[in-house]
Parts: C-alpha cells; structure tokens; sequence
C-alpha cells in the first residue's frame, strides 16, 4: 500500500482482463499450486487441525517486509482500518497478508508481511487492487495518516522449506484477546554475491534461537529482480537476508533469545561477510496478525 499509483499502462490492464477471466473458471475448493512440507524445522509451527484450513496457502515465492511511517499518535488508528479493511481483499486476488505488527523500538512503524505466488503475481494483483474500488473508498483515510511507505525489502525464501510460514487467521472466537506472542526479525545487510555464504555461517546462530524456544516463520534473501509494479518500490541497497521467529512472551524474548542475540554479534561480524551490524526488529503483533505465537 502506498499512495494511488500515477496511471494505468496497456500491459497491467490486458494482465487484469486475464485474472478476472482466470477467476470465472476458479472451481471452490481447488488450491492454487503445489506444496512445500516444512521438513527439517519442526520449532516453526504447531500442528493442529486448523492448519489444514491453509495447507493451501503455500509457495509464496516473493514477499514483502514493508515497514511504514505514520503520523504520531495514529499508528493504532491506522492498524485498525488497515485489519479492517484489506487482508482478505488481498487474500482473494491470490496474494497473502501474512502477518501485521508495531515495532516496540519506534512507536511510529507499523510493518506487515505481504505474499506473492510470483514476480508477474505481484503486478497483475497489485493492479487489481490499487486501481479497485476498496482502495479508492478508502485510500484517503489510509493515506491521511501515512508519512512514508518506501521502506520495503524484496524478499523470497533462502530455501523452499523455509519460506514465510502462513497460519490461520486469528479466530475472533476462539482468541478474544487478539493475536499474541511477538516476532522477531534479524535483518542482515550482506556483502554482494555472499549471501549463501552467510546463511551457511549464520545456520547455527538460528538453530540456537530455535532450541531457546524462538518458533521459526522464515529465513528469506533479497531478490535481485526488476520492480514489475514500478508505482510500489523497493529497497535497492542490498543484499539482504531476514531471519523471522515466533516468540511465547517478552520473558522468553528478553532472557533467551535476546542474549543470544547480542552473544551471535561479534562472531557473525567475524565473518567479513556483512556490511554493517545486524538490524533486530521487535514486533509486537496487530490484532489480526496471522503471524503470532499460538499454543
């Protein structure tokens, strides 16, 4: 989401002619694509019924940490109509709000994770939806309150296993009390064309966050890619690479996994292979955060 895109070109509206013909032979309950197991990381989610209500909402293959800026003292107001109005729209062109959070560190971000199937995925839905009637009822109340929406890496998954994790979403039911737990994302700027190398250093500082009880929601690097949907930019000074976690509560965050945090600094930056220090985001989730800890 960011302000209304300048115009319309040829290419987005034949891209639009081919969805609504691809959603007028949509047959209920077909999934889209295949599926990936989470093999070899069971920390990353528990298993329960309700997750076969998703086993269908897989293979995001390009995904989207936006971190936005909003006016003080709206952040909450625009979480709000942000929950309200738009993750099942978004859900229903093909693409995924993962998750929606407010960053502890600075009162003024509000990040969420975006999903895409593919690159042209990403254009043909970001079309339907920036150029749709729900963005143009309500794209002035967003966008009233919203200072800054660039702030956005380009990410997909470091491997097929440990792409995004998409749970089910919050039951208004079940979880009165909202989405719970809080998130964590380690943001490495890493040095051009070493990006493997890192994840093969980096591998066991993860496996120690997970045995102290972090839940792993993805492990994903920058795509080196050109932006199909030029009004919606990205981050171009990477590359990248993002380590996502699912905490219980503050208590494990701040005696478990935060010391091993700071503990991985010194030897991850012995590598030579990062550009600067480790970025650690803390967020707490939104409401109706899909991304959140669940027992």
């Amino acid at each position: 989401m960011r302000r209304e895109p300048r115009k319309r070109t040829l290419l987005y509206r034949r891209k639009l002619v081919l969805l609504c013909c691809a959603a007028s032979l949509f047959v209920p309950g077909t999934a889209r694509g295949g599926s990936h197991e989470q093999s070899g990381h069971s920390e990353r989610t528990t298993s329960d019924k309700s997750t076969e209500q998703v086993k269908h909402m897989t293979n995001f293959s390009v995904i989207e940490l936006r971190r936005y800026t909003i006016k003080e003292g709206e952040r909450q107001h625009f979480a709000q109509y942000f929950e309200s109005y738009f993750p099942e729209a978004f859900e229903q062109l093909g693409a995924i709000v993962a998750g929606t959070f407010f960053e502890r560190k600075n009162q003024s971000m509000f990040t969420w994770l975006r999903g895409f199937h593919t690159m042209d995925d990403r254009a043909i839905v970001n079309g339907a939806f920036y150029y749709g009637p729900l963005w143009k009822e309500h794209r002035s109340t967003m966008n009233n309150v919203l200072i800054d929406s660039d702030n956005v890496l380009l990410l997909g998954p470091l491997t097929p296993e440990r792409g995004i994790t998409v749970l089910p979403a919050v039951d208004p039911v079940g979880e009165p009390n909202g989405a719970q737990g809080v998130i964590v994302a380690q943001i490495f700027a890493v040095k051009p064309d070493r990006v493997a190398a890192f994840a093969a250093q980096a591998e066991a500082t993860f496996a120690g966050y997970r045995a102290a009880g972090a839940r792993e929601a993805g492990v994903l690097i920058s795509l080196d890619v050109k932006n199909n949907f030029p009004q919606l930019p990205f981050r171009m000074d990477g590359p990248y690479l993002v380590w996502l976690g699912i905490v219980r509560d503050s208590q494990i965050l701040e005696s478990q996994i935060r010391p091993l945090v700071e503990h991985s600094l010194q030897p991850l930056a012995a590598t030579g292979l990062l550009r600067g220090a480790p970025e650690l985001v803390v967020l707490d989730p939104a409401p109706r955060s899909r991304l959140r800890w669940r027992p």
